[in-house]
């Protein structure tokens, strides 16, 4: 068996694309991967296409000796979009690698755990400001919206939703995103009163629609500096939070941040490979490591949980991607030991179930794991040829 093609795919998703890798054998089989070019990381696609030249010819399935070779290669410049294109590959090997064995994913690195995987709602309100019409769904303008939006994840059967910080005493109201300059309060990032007063309404809002017993999670991004973070916490206290999520390039900031937080925290979904995962562990910086499949590929994610394990740490994917991303992050669940909760944006383009050949299977709040081959779906060119993407992708 040999590598034959490698070819990217891109479709439309609404306010963002939609990318795929695809790795055809000369015997006929395929496999798939999901990457994302946005969010920093502009020009993905021309590094994948670069790295992937020299894999032509070559077999597919010892895996481990084609992505160390590469991380040979790449030693000097690590981590980044370097990585991330990685990933990509890998993801695409084992897909190709199980479809030839005829058996899943997750049974290449020892079998499933477990057969379903609890989820929490991901980005519960946030892309209902900009981005309603597209999804077809009402737009949040008002707190008494988060109410009805609690209730209706309630209702669902979800036991658990994530938000973010919204402003609805701007006009027009928006979700809060200094960290990632889209918003009004950087480069400062400074928690103030205005802020901390409208997370407090936010989380009152959905605790009230969706119930005492319903898992929240806020995620709080970039957004803030470590003294900022411990004011969140504290203000986050008595609306009992799941987590307390926060990106943090500073393993020593965060771990003070964690001794002060009267709740779990969450982070690592930003950091690339066992070497930058390494120094939160040893800090204990975190109660939970977000691990990002389609940044790191799942064979190194399961090496950073394994990592994680002799911690005392469990592990969530980073998942706010497609469909495929979603089976590719689900493999990493069923086959980790220390599984904490899986994210999923429920809120999405109307075309997003069409762009896979089986979409993920989700009944009362689990995502029910995948027992076909490779990641268990692969990818409707069709679907994502009838969305072509409004970026270029030369």
């Amino acid at each position: 068996m040999k590598i034959a093609k490698i070819e990217d795919l891109h479709c439309d998703a609404g306010w963002r694309d939609f990318s795929f890798l695809k790795i055809t054998t000369d015997d006929g089989l395929v496999g798939w991967s999901e990457y994302n070019e946005g969010y920093g990381s502009a020009g993905l696609t021309a590094v994948i296409r670069r790295m992937a030249q020299s894999l032509i010819g070559q077999d597919p399935r010892p895996i481990e000796r084609i992505m160390t070779t590469i991380y040979a290669i790449t030693r000097q410049a690590p981590g980044g979009i370097n990585q991330q294109a990685m990933a990509a590959i890998e993801n695409a090997l084992l897909d190709v690698k199980a479809k030839a064995l005829g058996i899943p994913v997750y049974e290449l690195f020892g079998g499933p755990v477990r057969d379903r995987l609890p989820l929490y709602w991901s980005h519960c309100g946030s892309y209902r400001f900009r981005n309603a019409e597209v999804m077809g769904l009402e737009p949040v303008r008002s707190l008494d919206d988060l109410v009805k939006l609690g209730k209706h994840v309630r209702e669902r059967g979800f036991r658990a939703l994530k938000t973010n910080i919204f402003r609805f005493d701007l006009d027009p109201p928006n979700m809060y995103q200094p960290g990632f300059g889209r918003t009004p309060g950087g480069p400062e990032l400074n928690a103030d009163g205005k802020v901390l007063a409208a997370i407090n309404e936010g989380l009152a809002a959905f605790r009230q629609g969706a119930g005492p017993d319903m898992g929240i999670l806020l995620d709080t991004n970039f957004n803030f500096k470590t003294e900022g973070y411990i004011k969140v916490a504290r203000a986050c206290e008595p609306y009992n939070l799941f987590w307390l999520e926060i990106d943090s390039y500073d393993p020593e900031g965060l771990r003070l941040i964690r001794d002060r937080a009267p709740m779990p925290v969450a982070s690592c979904e930003s950091l690339f490979g066992r070497r930058q995962f390494r120094p939160f562990f040893e800090n204990r910086s975190i109660d939970v490591s977000i691990i990002d499949v389609p940044w790191n590929g799942l064979a190194e994610s399961m090496k950073i949980a394994a990592m994680a394990e002799a911690y005392e740490i469990n592990c969530a994917p980073h998942n706010f991607y497609g469909h495929m991303s979603t089976l590719m992050s689900a493999h990493l669940c069923a086959g980790m030991p220390n599984f904490r909760i899986m994210e999923i944006d429920i809120d999405d383009v109307p075309w997003k179930d069409d762009l896979v050949t089986h979409p993920p299977v989700i009944q009362n709040g689990e995502l029910i794991v995948p027992t076909r081959p490779g990641w268990g779906a692969d990818i409707n060119e069709g679907a994502v040829k009838a969305h072509p993407p409004k970026n270029p992708h030369p």
